[in-house]
């Protein structure tokens, strides 16, 4: 695992990747694999799941119930609520997979709701916030608030 005695892996973990900044927590039930970076003072909560080719920032908050699948990065500053569902693949099938996976970037400080499905691809701005439940299909501008299914535009939040 990580040889830096401040981060917390709890016994109840599946944690393979080495990667991991200090002061991060990861609770019971998770499983993180091999070559997934996870960033400092981190807080991953119980039966979340992260592959390989994901890039955590610092300061990230995970709920439970959150998948990272290859292809995102959550830069530093992210909250995802819990049971948020990111996706990283248009058109997927049993046992057929893309030469590449979409890339997905959560820019710093932004915020996704509770429920909230992320389709791949896309990027989310800067300080932005989408709200629970919402189906995220196109990119998310820095400050704006997006909601619904499909997500769209409510106002822009103060900086």
């Amino acid at each position: 695992m990580t040889s830096d005695n401040t981060v917390f892996i709890h016994p109840l973990a599946d944690v393979q990747a080495t990667e991991i900044g200090p002061g991060t927590k990861i609770w019971q039930f998770n499983v993180v694999l091999a070559g997934a970076r996870i960033g400092a003072n981190c807080n991953v909560s119980a039966h979340c799941f992260i592959e390989s080719d994901v890039v955590v920032g610092d300061n990230v908050t995970l709920k439970s119930g959150v998948y990272l699948w290859d292809g995102i990065t959550l830069e530093s500053n992210v909250f995802v609520g819990p049971g948020a569902i990111f996706t990283n693949d248009m058109l997927p099938r049993s046992k057929v997979y893309p030469d590449s996976f979409l890339r997905t970037t959560v820019c710093r400080g932004a915020s996704i709701g509770a429920g909230a499905v992320i389709t791949p691809g896309i990027t989310i701005g800067h300080d932005a916030m989408i709200a629970a439940g919402a189906v995220v299909t196109r990119d998310v501008q820095p400050f704006s608030l997006v909601m619904g299914a499909p997500a769209r535009h409510v106002k822009f939040l103060s900086r």
